[in-house]
């Protein structure tokens, strides 16, 4: 009897001895860090993928030693099932369990893409479809989504702003330019709130058009305010704007590069503040912030005329003969290699 309990007894301490060797040994592949490269591994899981599938992509790619150990905590933590769709960027020195943990938290990589101030949305789409992680869904700036997001606006150009904007894989061009237009929305209502008396404008909208005509006029953020003085004074003194973007923006791919007279009398351009009075349609452009408070914060003065220096600044004149005389003075210059010419829409 004695002998068949010391047996039952060595039986019981070797099959202790053996489980707490097992124990450790699998905690210590459990423990063991993933095998990534310094440059780290980028693993994207879509949607429905399961564990078990994330688990076969990184053993076949060498990162995942033992997945089946993988899968059973994730089904015994139940973080199999709250796994979060996206693209994860895996660094060397990452566990098991801290990498489940990421996929659980959604700690995926972000992109960014950038909108300049004073680009047409056009070329915000063309900016948008270069982004490799981004899924292009939208065929142009009439899109029927893009239509449909800026209703009851009828015209989608301006109505976006330029600012950057951080997505990740999976994401679409329209659910980018749905936060940028929320933004042009929030910016331009809050503008409008605070704006001067007396100004020339009905409805926000005929702001946002002025702002993205100063946005395309000057780059120098000290020049937006006199030039938003000199155009709201045209327009409470019923003058042509006279302003060379807004004919550029209505000609489209048909501007070469060359604005020429006979574009500037040119009626059937709806745009052509030579020939229309009042504002242009549209906006023009994407305007920023600062164009937008300059809209709505005209400088005071008597400047109504203003001519490019070919610096990238202007002259300001308050009678048509100093402007006549400065336009004289610059068209000398242009002849001595004078490198300022109107950008088309860009």
């Amino acid at each position: 009897m004695m002998r068949k309990l010391l047996i039952s007894t060595l039986v019981l301490v070797i099959l202790v001895a053996l489980g707490g060797v097992a124990f450790r040994e699998l905690r210590q592949r459990w423990d063991a860090p993933l095998l990534i490269s310094e440059k780290g591994f980028v693993l994207t899981i879509a949607q429905g993928d399961s564990l078990r599938s994330v688990a076969d992509t990184l053993h076949s790619a060498g990162v995942l030693v033992h997945p089946r150990l993988l899968i059973l905590y994730g089904r015994w933590t139940g973080m199999d099932q709250t796994m979060k769709r996206g693209e994860y960027r895996l660094l060397p020195g990452l566990t098991a369990e801290a990498m489940l943990t990421l996929l659980n938290d959604g700690d995926v990589i972000h992109y960014q893409v950038t909108f300049p101030e004073g680009i047409t949305l056009a070329k915000a789409l063309d900016i948008l479809s270069q982004q490799a992680a981004l899924e292009t869904v939208l065929a142009g700036p009439s899109d029927p989504q893009l239509m449909a997001l800026i209703k009851p606006y009828s015209h989608s150009e301006g109505l976006f702003f330029p600012d950057s904007y951080r997505y990740f894989r999976g994401d679409t061009d329209l659910s980018v330019l749905q936060r940028a237009h929320s933004a042009l929305i929030n910016v331009l209502q809050t503008e409008w709130r605070d704006r001067a008396l007396g100004l020339p404008y009905e409805t926000p909208y005929e702001a946002l058009i002025m702002a993205s005509i100063i946005e395309r006029e000057t780059g120098l953020a000290e020049e937006r305010e006199q030039i938003s003085g000199v155009f709201v004074r045209r327009l409470q003194r019923r003058m042509l704007l006279q302003t060379d973007p807004t004919v550029i923006y209505g000609m489209g791919a048909e501007f070469g590069g060359n604005l020429r007279r006979r574009h500037l009398k040119d009626d059937s351009n709806t745009y052509n503040t030579y020939r229309h009075s009042g504002l242009p349609p549209t906006p023009i452009a994407l305007s920023g912030r600062a164009a937008i408070h300059a809209a709505l914060h005209p400088e005071e003065g008597s400047a109504m005329y203003f001519v490019a220096r070919g610096d990238g600044g202007h002259t300001f004149s308050a009678t048509l003969t100093e402007h006549n005389r400065a336009v004289g003075k610059f068209q000398l210059q242009r002849r001595k290699n004078y490198t300022s010419s109107p950008q088309g829409p860009q």
